[in-house]
């Protein structure tokens, strides 16, 4: 397992913008050789992200730095018989094909999974849509803004109360959780195929993992329950679960749900141990009864200090709390540093983003740059068995680049 525990595996990443590549940048991570299939010219529209309205500006392909490390590029065009045919040979020695095409454009590029199986028994065929393989959404396409963040309900419930515009979410906020859903997919079915000797189709959806992301509220409203009305920050019904402002104008949230224990710790930390005697908040009841009056007192001893000053006062005591982090903070972020979070890039100091599985003793690539639009899609052709005169034809006629 030097390279990985997915060394040798080999995996066809046909698929754009973001959850389903993801998933197969996971896979590289472990070790596994990933093919990226994107169409001659212009290659996998995702590159061009950063470049639309309101991204920031940088001298790197930051997204698509991303999303395709470690990864080769084949680029390879699908809509006529002889690309489709260099894909069937590719799939016929893969272990695992990826595609987020809609059912309907996997019909016309022939790449279904009826397409593939009868090419590889063993293949695992993991598809990602919007909104599921079946109904009439089926080809309906989808972003995790309106697929999984819109329709689960989420981007209603994070506002403050009704009265507040609803909130937008930000790029691959719920990509990347699907793509983790899509990676355990196809560890599943690699699992069955250790015991049967056969291949599986797999899938998963932004609609679904959005509604599992807001399962607990879901559920209770799949239970009939009750709700109460929402209330803004400053209307919260437990102090001690609320967030507050300090005085530079960054923020800290409150989590102490052990409530009885930490309520004099918390109140020491906050140099009022008055409050611990103050007949208004000297229960639990008492202080939930009373919220609003002891969220402006906290909001007064927050603001007298900064948030660094604040975290070595908490820090320590059980409390539990966190900071609102900004994306200035990622950078220097020491525990993100020391617990290989972050990484560098193969031969680089620039840091990219590590995914979130560690497994012990199974050490994970160094990560490496993304590659080029058909960087290496000669290498790919040679090791699938083309010769040269077969190349210069690919490439002659446009089906390669």
């Amino acid at each position: 397992m030097e390279n990985g525990i997915f060394e040798g595996l080999k995996v066809l990443d046909c698929a754009s913008f973001i959850a389903a590549p993801a998933a197969a940048t996971v896979l590289s991570d472990f070790g596994a050789e990933v093919i990226k299939i994107e169409p001659p010219g212009a290659g996998d529209p995702y590159r061009n992200l950063p470049n639309l309205p309101g991204y920031p500006v940088s001298q790197h392909n930051f997204a698509w730095m991303l999303e395709s490390r470690n990864k080769k590029s084949l680029a390879l065009d699908l809509s006529g018989p002889e690309g489709q045919a260099v894909l069937y040979r590719l799939a016929a020695e893969a272990d695992v094909f990826i595609t987020n095409f809609p059912p309907s454009v996997r019909q016309r590029l022939g790449i279904r999974h009826d397409d593939l199986m009868p090419l590889n028994s063993r293949l695992i065929y993991a598809s990602f849509t919007g909104y599921g393989e079946k109904g009439e959404e089926a080809n309906k396409p989808g972003f995790d803004s309106n697929a999984y963040w819109a329709r689960s309900g989420l981007m209603d419930l994070v506002r403050a109360d009704e009265n507040t515009t609803p909130a937008r979410s930000v790029a691959g906020m719920g990509d990347h959780p699907c793509a983790m859903a899509l990676y355990g997919a196809i560890v599943t079915a690699l699992y069955k195929r250790e015991r049967t000797g056969k291949g599986s189709h797999v899938s998963s959806n932004l609609m679904a993992n959005g509604i599992w992301a807001n399962g607990v509220l879901a559920q209770a409203k799949l239970c009939g329950a009750k709700f109460g009305e929402r209330r803004t920050r400053e209307h919260a019904l437990n102090a001690v679960t609320n967030h507050y402002r300090c005085r530079d104008g960054r923020w800290l949230i409150l989590s102490l749900l052990n409530e009885d224990r930490q309520w004099p710790v918390l109140a020491r930390c906050l140099g009022r141990e008055d409050l611990v005697n103050d007949p208004r908040f000297a229960t639990r009841p008492d202080r939930h009864a009373r919220s609003l009056e002891l969220i402006r007192i906290f909001d007064e001893i927050f603001a007298t200090k900064d948030l660094a000053e604040w975290r070595r006062i908490l820090d320590g005591n059980g409390l539990v709390f966190g900071v609102v982090g900004i994306l200035d903070d990622i950078p220097g972020d020491q525990q993100m540093l020391e617990n290989e979070v972050l990484v560098p890039f193969e031969g680089d100091s620039l840091l990219t983003i590590n995914s979130p599985i560690f497994i012990d003793g199974a050490s994970k690539v160094a990560p490496r740059h993304a590659p080029g639009i058909g960087e290496h899609s000669d290498e790919i052709l040679r090791k699938a068995g083309y010769d040269e005169a077969s190349i210069t034809q690919l490439r002659a006629s446009g089906t390669v680049a």
